[in-house]
């Protein structure tokens, strides 16, 4: 008999699949649900997105890429960040396309973090940054981001986890799952802490698009002194919906980008060869489409915010991503029973905040990236379930 548990990595065995899935495998078994769990975009590829893709297979372009990704995908990436955020980088060196934005963050934890290094990780946020850092063999040193301070990291907080293990920090922002952003004047006062270490940043800003109200996205790397101290992750996912395309890219110091490039090779090898194609369209011709989304999607925001509010929820107004991270604490049930009886009372399916770090407990998320009308019902059922709790 194979004793399995014996032959498991330490580093792999103990780490706890994703909180996200429980409730979304729950709904999906489930008739009449409406799930407003994962962050999955409602819209459709644009057309001339998807017409791009469907023109490379036509002509039979289905070969491996350069292990980077295309150069004409590289170079529109760079003109893409230098329209947007002013920062230039080099494409054939300083470049690197991913299977998504997830796998350019396990590059970047895997090529700077060894055993007993220590990771910054502001919570709540996205799942995956706690686990990638155990498999790496580093340690995590989490930093509960406060709703007083708007979901942001201070300064203050930050100078107070750094020790000279630390290796890097995780800037996650707009921020899922609370949807806060970290404007110009927040980072500069991260960047005053950063400038006294020897400490690399992973700017993960995969939903730099989805900023809401007058502000534009600022990206870490704008920052004076930032760009040669900053891995910025970002891709198509969440911006131009093309979630299923698995396209991400990481952009950063050159040393950098080739280890995390060699990690790349033999892991992967190449990015998909027909999402590469699209997403060279998306670049050159999604600004309209994008504006469309984020349109939408604000419409949204105030919507469910105005609805968590009506029933009686404290809630946090999100200025970024898709999601609004309501506080369920006058319930006097936790956030895994919260959304237990809710998915199964009322088939509503929504995310603990305790997914999103333990000091996500007294909250849920809540994806708006779904329609109108799905959003109301949920409210009505939501409304009426608070109802049902006061009896």
């Amino acid at each position: 008999m194979i004793d399995y548990e014996k032959l498991l990595n330490d580093n792999i065995k103990n780490v706890k699949p994703s909180g996200i899935r429980k409730f979304f495998d729950i709904a999906n078994e489930m008739e009449d649900i409406i799930s407003l769990s994962v962050g999955e975009p409602d819209f459709t590829t644009p057309w001339h997105v998807r017409q791009a893709g469907i023109a490379s297979l036509e002509k039979g372009r289905t070969w491996y890429t350069p292990n980077r990704g295309f150069s004409e995908l590289r170079e529109e990436i760079s003109k893409y960040f230098k329209r947007k955020f002013n920062v230039e980088y080099e494409p054939l060196k300083e470049v690197l396309v991913t299977v998504g934005g997830s796998e350019a963050i396990d590059l970047c934890i895997r090529s700077l973090v060894s055993s007993g290094d220590e990771v910054l990780i502001p919570q709540p946020c996205f799942v995956c940054y706690e686990p990638m850092t155990l498999m790496a063999g580093g340690k995590p040193v989490i930093i509960e981001t406060k709703e007083e301070d708007e979901f942001r990291l201070t300064g203050k907080q930050l100078r107070e986890k750094i020790t000279d293990r630390t290796k890097l920090l995780i800037l996650p922002f707009p921020n899922n799952p609370t949807g806060a952003v970290m404007r110009r004047e927040h980072l500069e006062e991260i960047a005053e802490v950063i400038r006294e270490h020897n400490i690399i940043v992973l700017s993960d800003e995969i939903y730099s698009e989805l900023t809401y109200g007058y502000e534009r996205h600022v990206s870490f790397a704008e920052i004076e002194g930032m760009r040669e101290r900053t891995i910025v992750v970002n891709g198509f996912s969440k911006s131009y919906a093309m979630t299923g395309w698995r396209l991400g890219y990481a952009l950063g110091p050159e040393e950098l980008i080739e280890k995390m490039t060699i990690l790349h090779q033999y892991a992967i090898m190449s990015a998909p060869t027909t999402a590469q194609y699209a997403a060279i369209e998306a670049l050159r011709n999604g600004d309209e489409d994008i504006e469309k989304m984020r349109s939408e999607y604000d419409l949204r925001r105030r919507l469910i915010v105005s609805g968590f509010r009506k029933t009686g929820f404290e809630c946090f107004e999100p200025e970024g991503a898709f999601y609004v991270f309501p506080c369920i604490k006058s319930t006097g049930l936790t956030s895994d029973e919260f959304c237990s009886r809710l998915i199964h009372e009322k088939h509503v399916a929504v995310v603990p905040g305790t997914a999103f770090g333990e000091c996500g407990e007294g909250y849920v998320r809540v994806s708006y990236s779904y329609s109108i009308s799905h959003i109301r019902e949920a409210l009505r059922r939501i409304e009426e379930f608070v109802e049902e709790l006061k009896k």
